[in-house]
């Protein structure tokens, strides 16, 4: 490698923007001060916008992990059932969570690479009409399907009296989300990915009926408890000791975020999604998930008869880019970009340049050129020529 860069590319943690960088390196303040209250008032509108409600978004000093068990132990009861859907690892995390507290777990399995099965879930949700909640991955960052929340949502909430629970942390903050429209009762997300920070920090919103079922849940929760973030987040504080230095990066993300406004980001991470999956297809490669479902934020994909290490390995080496492997029984197979967050369409570019590069010396058949043709054409509005 010609320089000491580290160009990420994997879908998290993801490079932050040099402006948030700066933020986090404010003096530190105490975290019971009025600084850190006008802190946490000023980026609440803007994870409102974010996570499209109205409801308060508590920021929790956590990971994105810590969300989902939080959701799992505030929402369910001892007793109570519930249905997860899995489309990958994180939805199967979502049914590890949920087993270790001994919660009764349907489990609803699609292919790795496809999206959750509305007629499955209609099916299951009418053998199962006492599930006390339905657990759903949006982005499944494992093979970059983009379940469709709103449509399942909709199910759910005609056929069941389930609370829709949602995993967005591969997503929220670079796709579309309306938490309030689509009637979605728990939705977490973290803080390493689309939102453009290091790991450390959970946001986690609640609608009033999940608020109200947490209240009449008897299951013993301490730092996970969702109703003392709420009650605290009214109060502009958190009941427990908050990553102030991350509190100053997010509330610089939101001023980026409302600079170039949801839509527009939102938009440019379709644009990075579209530029990705037709650069791809042009080098004779293989989507794992299909264009209806698949995610704006990253993009998995196989190379047939190379292993993915080798590829990773030399993408590294020779050009200081790192892109991500897959995950359990697709370790070895698949490939995956991250294109979320601090990403441009010049990254994207110079990318899918240096893949071409890499694939063409292992010895992968196509054309010279053909990916990131792909890729401008789109990026201009043009067709694909192959």
């Amino acid at each position: 490698m010609e320089t000491n860069q580290l160009i990420l590319r994997i879908p998290g943690p993801t490079p932050i923007p040099p402006s948030v960088q700066r933020a986090m390196q404010q003096p530190m303040i105490g975290h019971r001060d009025p600084e850190t209250a006008e802190l946490l008032a000023s980026v609440q509108p803007g994870l409102q916008t974010i996570f499209g409600t109205v409801q308060h978004v508590s920021v929790v000093a956590g990971s994105g992990t810590s969300g989902l068990e939080a959701a799992v132990v505030n929402i369910v009861a001892p007793g109570e059932k519930v249905i997860v859907c899995v489309t990958g690892a994180f939805g199967e995390r979502f049914v590890s969570i949920c087993k270790s507290y001994q919660i009764e777990t349907i489990v609803l399995e699609e292919q790795w690479g496809k999206a959750v099965d509305l007629n499955k879930l209609e099916v299951t949700l009418s053998e199962h009409p006492d599930c006390a909640a339905v657990f759903v991955t949006y982005c499944e960052t494992s093979t970059s399907v983009l379940n469709p929340i709103a449509k399942i949502s909709k199910l759910v909430h005609e056929k069941s009296d389930a609370l829709v629970i949602v995993d967005g942390v591969s997503c929220i903050g670079g796709a579309e989300l309306k938490m309030d429209e689509w009637q979605l009762d728990v939705v977490v997300t973290g803080s390493q990915k689309a939102f453009m920070l290091p790991g450390g920090l959970m946001f986690v919103a609640s609608s009033e009926i999940a608020r109200q079922k947490m209240k009449g849940n008897p299951r013993p929760r301490f730092y996970l408890d969702l109703l003392k973030y709420e009650k605290a987040t009214r109060e502009f504080s958190t009941p427990f000791t908050p990553a102030t230095s991350l509190l100053y990066g997010l509330q610089e993300v939101i001023r980026l975020v409302e600079q170039e406004s949801m839509e527009g980001v939102v938009n440019r991470h379709l644009q990075l999604r579209d530029m990705t999956r037709a650069a791809l297809v042009s080098m004779n490669l293989e989507l794992l998930a299909e264009d209806d479902f698949a995610s704006p934020t990253v993009t998995a994909f196989s190379v047939p008869g190379i292993e993915g290490k080798l590829i990773r390995k030399q993408l590294t080496q020779r050009f200081g880019i790192r892109i991500a492997g897959g995950q359990g029984h697709q370790k070895e197979t698949v490939l995956r970009i991250g294109h979320m967050g601090y990403c441009s369409t010049a990254d994207i570019l110079l990318v899918i340049s240096a893949l071409e590069v890499v694939l063409r010396d292992l010895g992968h058949a196509f054309p010279a050129g053909h990916g990131t043709v792909a890729a401008q054409n789109t990026l201009i509005g043009g067709h694909v020529h192959v």
